[in-house]
């Protein structure tokens, strides 16, 4: 961890620009590692979906188009889809470099998609992520990322999935900043039977201020539509050792519910940020669905 320090010896903050990828920086200059071109990312894609029964495809809304892989949505009339929305990507390539293209590198949120054995689930990149428009322009992965604009483009995208497959309901998956997006969405739609945040941003005024790091000015968030989302049914799961967006946000935006009945949460022991979410998925989806809501802890 990097610290500036005064010249008593104090600690000193400094405003980071993008405090979530120190950890390609230090890759960057310890070990020479070159980032992966927007091609190679594209590919790492296209081999973790070989495989498994599922397809990919642009779907657009009016802002936005955004990259998908989903199951055989024919088959999920009258039924719930799970929707998994990926994280922040990459911002940024140094702490005072903005990215040129925001596809992320390790898509933890595709990895997680591709572990849940339910039937009827897609996959959304967010923004920018592998599919470009005229509208991808950098604020759009950095201060915009949870604009008006962004929310409103997987509002439709929402509206598509659920025209084609008959679906009566949506299950939200989010990680990272995808979960950001999964409660802004589920404070504007009346259909979403489960919100679930994986290492989810859902203070983000408090988490720029935690980091010491600019307002994403431009962005909505997720913690000032407490009225909206105290009736949604909330699991938000964290990892213990997650220093990238911690417990601490997650009581921030409990802070915020005069009314918590509905939310709950589960600090899971030696995960952080990235690791082991995608090992044990398949049992914390069986912990969700098998023995219901009431083993979580209550958002206090």
């Amino acid at each position: 961890m990097l610290f500036l320090l005064s010249s008593n010896g104090s600690f000193k903050p400094y405003m980071y620009k993008k405090i979530l990828l120190l950890f390609v920086i230090i890759l960057i200059s310890g070990c020479g590692y070159i980032v992966p071109t927007p091609a190679q990312r594209f590919t790492t894609l296209k081999k973790l979906i070989d495989h498994h029964d599922v397809q990919s495809e642009v779907l657009s809304a009016k802002k936005f188009d955004l990259y998908s892989v989903h199951s055989n949505l024919s088959q999920c009339e009258n039924s719930f889809v799970s929707i998994y929305i990926e994280g922040d990507g990459l911002p940024w390539i140094t702490i005072d470099t903005i990215s040129q293209d925001p596809t992320p590198i390790d898509p933890l949120g595709l990895k997680l998609f591709l572990q849940d054995t339910n039937q009827c689930k897609v996959y959304l990149a967010r923004p920018c992520q592998y599919v470009r428009n005229s509208s991808c322009v950098q604020s759009i992965w950095t201060n915009r990322r949870f604009s008006e604009n962004v929310i409103e483009s997987f509002n439709q995208v929402l509206d598509e999935i659920k025209k084609r497959s008959g679906a009566s309901s949506f299950k939200l998956f989010g990680y990272s900043g995808g979960g950001a997006i999964a409660a802004l969405l589920a404070a504007r739609r009346d259909d979403i039977s489960r919100l679930v945040t994986i290492g989810g941003n859902l203070d983000t005024a408090y988490w720029t201020k935690e980091h010491y790091i600019s307002p994403l000015s431009g962005s909505l968030n997720p913690a000032d539509f407490s009225q909206k989302l105290k009736k949604i049914k909330q699991i938000h799961l964290v990892g213990e050792d997650d220093t990238i967006v911690g417990f601490s946000v997650l009581k921030s935006y409990c802070k915020r519910f005069e009314d918590k009945r509905n939310i709950r949460y589960k600090i899971y022991k030696k995960f952080n940020h990235h690791c082991c979410w995608k090992r044990y998925w398949k049992n914390i989806l069986s912990d969700l669905d098998k023995k219901g809501t009431n083993t979580f802890e209550l958002c206090k």
